[in-house]
């Protein structure tokens, strides 16, 4: 009974698919759904229902999980199946670390390259993540969140780099970090929102610079926070 709830919620949640859709839809898809936190960390991927619902057989489904596992999004075991992939708490201290060390080469080029358009981008990110700050929306907290940092990072213009960090940044979503934080927590984390946005907009690197790696020790001490046995990491190191 409580695989069939947590194969029914996976399903419940591709509501784009529909039948006859290409390989790279069904992909894009699966991994919408992956990145949207709607299917957790260890959440079965059951192949012959999710081949049912978008009318196919089982091989674009299986061709599909297998991109994804490439991209650390989901994980197969014999004998097991595919489950969206779980990370312990060591994995997201090595990917927030990798994190930080891209958002930083990204930020330093990204401030040399910005214009007035890129200015106006990042304000309208800022405003809508405060308005779920303020709204205690942990959900659109942590999209939005997201929105504010590419937003200062896209700039830079090196796609490469923002390739790498966006697949560094992609195999954390699943856990929807950003929905563990509490009210204290979030208010210092948006504070140092504020903080580099007015850097960006001034185009004062350093203090940008520094403001993004106080940042990442923030969140490192919600990594340390995070609950251990919710099923949502591997077991503690």
């Amino acid at each position: 009974m409580r695989t069939h709830r947590t194969r029914s919620a996976l399903i419940t949640v591709l509501t784009a698919a529909r039948p006859g859709q290409s390989q790279a839809e069904i992909l894009d898809e699966l991994r919408r759904c992956v990145l949207d936190g709607d299917v957790p960390p260890g959440t079965p991927i059951p192949v012959d229902a999710v081949a049912e619902v978008f009318g196919v057989s089982r091989i674009p489904i299986r061709e599909s999980l297998k991109t994804l596992i490439g991209e650390g999004l989901v994980e197969h075991r014999q004998n097991l199946g595919y489950t969206v992939a779980r990370l312990s708490l060591g994995e997201l201290r090595e990917l927030y670390l990798v994190r930080e060390v891209l958002e930083v080469a990204a930020l330093t080029a990204a401030v040399a390259a910005a214009d007035a358009s890129h200015d106006e981008e990042a304000r309208a990110a800022h405003h809508v993540l405060r308005e779920a700050t303020l709204a205690g929306d942990s959900r659109a907290y942590h999209r939005e969140t997201k929105r504010f940092h590419w937003a200062l990072v896209q700039p830079c213009g090196m796609h490469r780099l923002l390739g790498m960090l966006e697949s560094a940044w992609n195999v954390t979503e699943p856990l929807q970090l950003m929905t563990h934080v509490g009210a204290r927590e979030r208010h210092d984390l948006h504070h140092d929102h504020d903080k580099q946005l007015a850097a960006f907009l001034a185009r004062d690197t350093t203090s940008l610079l520094a403001s993004c790696r106080e940042h990442y020790q923030r969140l490192r001490v919600v990594l340390e926070g995070l609950p251990q046995h919710t099923g949502l990491l591997t077991d503690p190191d």
